[in-house]
């Protein structure tokens, strides 16, 4: 079953605006795992569900060519429009059928998207399309552990984070659920015996408020939430920044804060 929860233009925007680039740790970890299993050259990475292109971006300085794939053409209209990687290409399509010969593919890799894939077919693919040796690599973030903070007040901040949580929990599907169980189901389904587990990658990175809303409204829940009661939605974002702007003692959405988030990444390489 593909899902499409992404293609609307507003959705599509704020998920441009709002969504977090990978962390270069995660990059690292990535390329030194192919380095290790395939080696060089590194001729060609599929970012499968790329979305507005964020972690094709981030690979595109280490590959001839980069192509992101995704089912959203208003999240490919977002990533057309940044500027600055002439190797990168984006394509309509799917994880399950993709445009590429057999043995082709030196990587493939997921960033918060894999957990929306039809299992048995991505990885039937992925066995089609990748080059002997060649890698897949699936990242994302777990949001159970994530944290705020602010001066002395983080711990009250995580807990209005978490209360906003909760009350989009009605509106969470079962991919998001298989996502923060750190894709162990699709991890065991690889077909390739080479394959290891990154549990978590602690990853401190400074926003500000009105960005972390942001970030909120881009969660697939809060957008279904969005569509089934948009006035409640709106409420639940005024009322979460009023409440974090009460707690830490300032006036501006745009005061600063950090946010603490866990990234896992799920390797495997095809065999000979």
């Amino acid at each position: 079953m593909t899902y499409r929860l992404f293609e609307g233009k507003e959705h599509a925007s704020i998920y441009q605006q709002y969504r977090f680039t990978p962390p270069e740790e995660m990059k690292d970890i990535i390329l030194q795992y192919l380095d290790r299993k395939k080696g060089q050259p590194h001729v060609l990475a599929v970012d499968l569900g790329c979305g507005t292109g964020q972690n094709s971006r981030l690979l595109a300085p280490h590959f001839q060519e980069v192509v992101g794939i995704d089912i959203s053409e208003c999240q490919l209209e977002e990533a057309r429009c940044v500027p600055g990687h002439s190797n990168i290409t984006y394509r309509k399509g799917t994880a399950e059928e993709l445009p590429f010969p057999d043995g082709s593919v030196d990587l493939l890799t997921a960033a918060s998207a894999a957990h929306w894939f039809d299992r048995s077919r991505f990885l039937a693919e992925a066995s089609r399309v990748l080059k002997p040796k060649g890698c897949v690599a699936l990242l994302g973030f777990s949001d159970t552990i994530t944290r705020l903070h602010f001066q002395d007040c983080g711990d009250r901040l995580s807990h209005i984070y978490e209360e906003v949580k909760q009350a989009l929990l009605p509106y969470t599907t079962n991919p998001v659920a298989a996502c923060e169980g750190k894709l162990e189901e699709l991890y065991s389904a690889i077909p390739f015996p080479d394959k290891e587990r990154i549990e978590c990658i602690r990853v401190n990175m400074p926003l500000s408020l009105r960005n972390l809303l942001g970030f909120i409204e881009s969660f697939s829940m809060f957008q279904a939430y969005k569509k089934k009661d948009p006035q409640r939605a709106r409420d639940l974002l005024l009322n979460a920044q009023k409440r974090f702007l009460e707690e830490m003692g300032v006036t501006s959405p745009d005061t600063e804060i950090g946010l603490e988030l866990g990234y896992f990444c799920v390797l495997a390489s095809k065999p000979q």
